[in-house]
């Protein structure tokens, strides 16, 4: 298993971890490049976010050997086998714990910026890192982690070696591991990209975790709201495939709207530009994007395969996720329409609303029930089967639910002001769903 890079490794371990979210868990990082990961699986998880600052004690005169670890709040975990078999003496073990501690507070002031310590006691512990190697590091945190009160303790990583993974999962109360791959050399062959993590970056996601939602859900200011127009066409690494889309982004927009078009449309279709451009006039952020290459584009049985679709949408919502804090919320159309719904249905999805134009919501059938973003039905009134399979759809999805049908219009709203009445709803949708008020 590949990984693009932490925050990808951090989406997919998030999903491994779904189960413990009723457990209202604390997440640690592992700083550096823990932290990256970590901060996806809290937001996941709705958890609040640390990190869990370790120094390892090494022996004086074989530094890789750990004869112990400390922790904050004056934590030592001693062994006492290795101080015994190595002849230890204090005044070397003292020496070794002096110069950790005072590394190991800097450490910590540096990260949290004079934030107090995440209390642990009683709690569901997830510690994270960004892959093991020969997991002495991960293995001392866990060992902090419980002595600082911690109920149970759940070491999660993307990847890790076969033998210091089965280790881990006798040190730890649940061990969930991505990928353990047997010819494994070093975590980071495992990341497209796997650049150093820098202190900064540690500093400022624990700081955006720490501030957490706004009044009623809705982002921080700070993360919310551009100070300028962003308007560029970016790439996005979506389940393996590369995709090509146009990112529109007004200066303080609370909310971006991502676009799913159906079979014979792109990016580049009128129809979308039409209602997206009344989403941006409306202070909407858009995403319009295409789920298929050129040559996928040529076969026309893709255009139907919704779960391979729906898998890209979901992919390319965690990518939005990573540049921006605001609520989400998709726009499909024909079979995209389809596709919207089945990644909202997905657990843990991140959507807050979904709209559907002339959509076939038959194609996401059995997952309708556990679509949970209000979603809104739009049917021209001269599509009759269309109708019925919406009204279908109506019945079946659990949400808050509309549906919509525009007199006189045929199923691409060609007719004269048709399509402008969908851009209206839309927004009206969007601004009602999406956009909280502080």
């Amino acid at each position: 298993m590949l990984f693009t890079d932490r925050a990808d490794a951090g989406h997919r371990l998030a999903e491994a971890l779904r189960h413990l979210e009723g457990e209202e868990p604390v997440v640690l990082g592992l700083p550096r490049g823990g932290v990256p990961v970590a901060f996806q699986v809290a937001r996941a998880l709705h958890a609040p976010l640390d990190v869990i600052v370790v120094r390892k004690l090494g022996v004086p005169y074989q530094r890789e050997l750990g004869f112990g670890a400390i922790g904050e709040g004056g934590v030592r975990v001693i062994s006492d086998d290795i101080v015994r078999r190595g002849r230890l003496e204090q005044a070397d073990l003292a020496s070794v714990e002096h110069a950790e501690a005072a590394e190991l507070a800097r450490q910590a002031e540096r990260f949290r910026a004079g934030r107090p310590r995440l209390a642990l006691e009683g709690r569901t512990a997830i510690v994270v890192d960004d892959g093991i190697a020969t997991g002495a590091t991960a293995a001392a945190a866990c060992q902090v982690v419980r002595a600082h009160g911690a109920a149970r303790v759940v070491l999660a990583v993307p990847v890790a070696p076969p033998d210091a993974a089965e280790r881990l999962r006798g040190a730890t109360d649940e061990f969930v591991c991505l990928s353990t791959p047997f010819a494994f050399s070093a975590v980071g062959e495992w990341y497209q990209d796997f650049s150093q993590t820098p202190d900064d970056e540690v500093v400022s996601l624990l700081a955006q975790a720490a501030a957490g939602p706004g009044p009623e859900g809705s982002a921080p200011d700070a993360e919310a709201a551009a100070d300028e127009d962003v308007a560029e066409e970016v790439a996005i690494d979506a389940a393996g495939v590369r995709l090509t889309g146009d990112l529109n982004l007004p200066a303080g927009a609370r909310a971006v709207v991502m676009f799913a078009h159906g079979s014979g449309s792109s990016r580049h279709s009128p129809r979308n530009r039409l209602v997206a451009t009344a989403l941006n006039e409306a202070g909407l952020g858009t995403l319009l994007f295409d789920l298929l290459t050129p040559a996928e584009e040529a076969h026309r049985a893709n255009v139907f395969d919704i779960a391979t679709l729906a898998e890209r949408l979901t992919d390319a919502t965690g990518w939005l996720r990573d540049r921006t804090a605001v609520p989400v919320g998709y726009f499909g159309a024909s079979t995209g329409a389809a596709a919207a719904l089945w990644a909202a249905a997905a657990p843990g999805a991140d959507v807050a609303a979904v709209v559907s134009r002339g959509g076939r919501p038959d194609l996401a059938g059995p997952l309708l029930p556990g679509v949970r973003a209000p979603t809104l039905l739009i049917v021209g009134g001269n599509d009759s089967l269309v109708i019925d399979l919406n009204r279908e759809a109506e019945a079946a999805l659990r949400c808050t639910t509309r549906l919509d049908i525009i007199p006189g219009a045929t199923h691409l709203f060609e007719e004269h002001g048709a399509l402008q009445q969908v851009a209206d709803l839309a927004r009206d949708w969007f601004i009602s769903h999406l956009v909280k008020e502080a």
